[in-house]
């Protein structure tokens, strides 16, 4: 767990000071990384390579002020394809995009972000985690 942890954190870190499309394939090794490791503690085997692709769509796009939910059906995306489920599942959906929308929140509010906002971002992650909990269960 903490060898996921340390990758998922090194890919971030080597995204963040990234501006472009081009400038965050620099992140890509350290995403490869990651999903190399994640994928040994995952129930199916999975496309480790379109997962990296899609983690990283994703990341750019949120921070290019996609809105959420078009961010967060690739967020579903990466989740379904790490579970061996269907995209369109909507559970997985509702994930995807919950999460999405959490995060949106999030950056909306930035150093000005409240308690009560932190709450509702708690209360809104787990909403999305019951989500896919429920989907991947089936």
């Amino acid at each position: 767990s903490l060898q996921i942890a340390l990758g998922a954190a090194g890919a971030a870190g080597t995204f963040q000071p990234t501006r472009s499309r081009r400038e965050a394939d620099a992140a890509l090794p350290a995403l490869a990384g990651y999903y190399r490791d994640f994928a040994s503690a995952t129930p199916v085997a999975f496309d480790a390579h379109e997962a990296v692709r899609l983690e990283l769509d994703w990341w750019q796009a949120r921070r290019e002020a996609a809105d959420p939910r078009d961010y967060g059906l690739t967020i579903a995306r990466v989740a379904a394809l790490t579970y061996g489920k269907c995209a369109d599942d909507s559970g997985i959906r509702q994930f995807g995009i919950t999460r999405a929308e959490a995060m949106a929140f999030r950056d909306g509010r930035g150093e000005a972000i409240t308690e009560t906002g932190w709450a509702g971002i708690e209360n809104r992650l787990g909403e999305a985690y019951r989500s896919l909990k429920a989907s991947v269960s089936r």
